[in-house]
């Protein structure tokens, strides 16, 4: 009786790309089938997030995560692709984006975000370095979250403070950030002490694919009665999702070819630079006020490109930095 849960599970993780596209899609069907569901799907965007974001930190062990704060030249590379690149890439396409301004703060709030969860399973789909993406992680979050007001007021200027609240940005650091992290390494404590601790843990850590496809589905379907008559708008975006894809492959490589990285830290700082914080950048977008609701649909719209895109990218990172390159990528 014990292989079959597992089986399933094992099944689930071998096919997760289209386990999520399933979601995203079945999140979608729901949002137009009942779009008055959407206001109360909301609530539930935050409790599956922090559930996801706890099973993501379970994957680090806390000593673990210190030895790996010592690979200095791959936390470069990640820090610089998604703190210096990023933003440039970004500066490039704003004048370019719609005039409307929480259209522009929408694409501002997902693009300068890195990801922090899926964009561990895509990498590891290619031999990426799943391990030094789970250690970085902590530090992408709180350098984006100390990063991103000081981007928004470069771009937007000093009248984004009368939009953009401190508040709801630390309330969801302290649920969707500290939280999780304290929760998973506390379990971590005394799954190194007791058997009971250890059953939990490894029973956790079997939900990542679960919740991702959760997460997906909730927040496709609280968002798409959002669309309405932001179609076009929303639409005109697209665009800007599907080049930041393209280009951000090609920077990311240069970054991990000026570090000198093996080839599974430069896959891994490929799709770091490409995958966008969107799931946990949304509970932000939602806390504008109600003249900036666009903002948040504009977000989610990012997800579905990006989804979309890491099939592709799973078939093309491969190619952009082949395998038989065992020391370093090629200068």
């Amino acid at each position: 009786m014990t292989h079959a849960p597992r089986g399933a599970v094992q099944r689930m993780e071998d096919r997760q790309v289209a386990v999520y596209l399933a979601a995203m899609a079945l999140g979608a069907l729901l949002g137009l089938a009942a779009p008055a569901a959407g206001p109360g799907l909301e609530h539930l965007i935050n409790p599956v997030l922090g559930a996801l974001l706890f099973v993501t930190f379970l994957q680090v062990p806390a000593a673990e995560l210190l030895r790996s704060l010592r690979d200095g030249r791959f936390l470069a590379a990640a820090l610089v692709v998604n703190f210096a690149v990023a933003p440039l890439v970004v500066a490039a396409m704003f004048t370019f984006l719609p005039a409307d301004r929480a259209v522009r703060l929408g694409v501002l709030l997902v693009l300068l975000c890195p990801c922090v969860d899926y964009v561990i399973v895509f990498s590891g789909l290619v031999g990426g370095s799943a391990r030094r993406l789970l250690a970085a992680t902590p530090l992408l979050l709180v350098a984006q979250m100390l990063l991103l007001p000081v981007f928004l007021y470069a771009f937007l200027g000093a009248g984004l403070a009368d939009v953009v609240a401190a508040g709801p940005f630390l309330e969801a650091f302290a649920l969707l950030i500290v939280v999780p992290l304290a929760l998973a390494w506390a379990l971590q404590v005394w799954a190194g002490r007791r058997e009971s601790g250890r059953r939990v843990s490894a029973g956790a850590s079997t939900t990542m694919v679960p919740l991702m496809a959760a997460t997906l589905l909730v927040v496709v379907a609280s968002q798409v009665p959002e669309l309405g008559g932001n179609l076009t708008d929303v639409a005109a975006v697209v665009p800007f999702y599907a080049a930041f894809l393209v280009v951000m492959a090609l920077a990311g490589r240069a970054v991990a070819r000026t570090f000198r990285l093996d080839v599974p830290g430069g896959r891994a700082v490929v799709f770091s630079g490409a995958t966008r914080n969107s799931l946990v950048v949304l509970p932000l977008a939602l806390s504008l006020p109600d003249a900036y609701a666009i903002a948040a649909v504009v977000v989610v719209t990012q997800t579905l490109v990006e989804v979309v895109g890491m099939v592709v990218y799973v078939r093309a990172v491969p190619r952009l930095m082949p395998a038989q390159s065992r020391r370093h990528l090629p200068l």
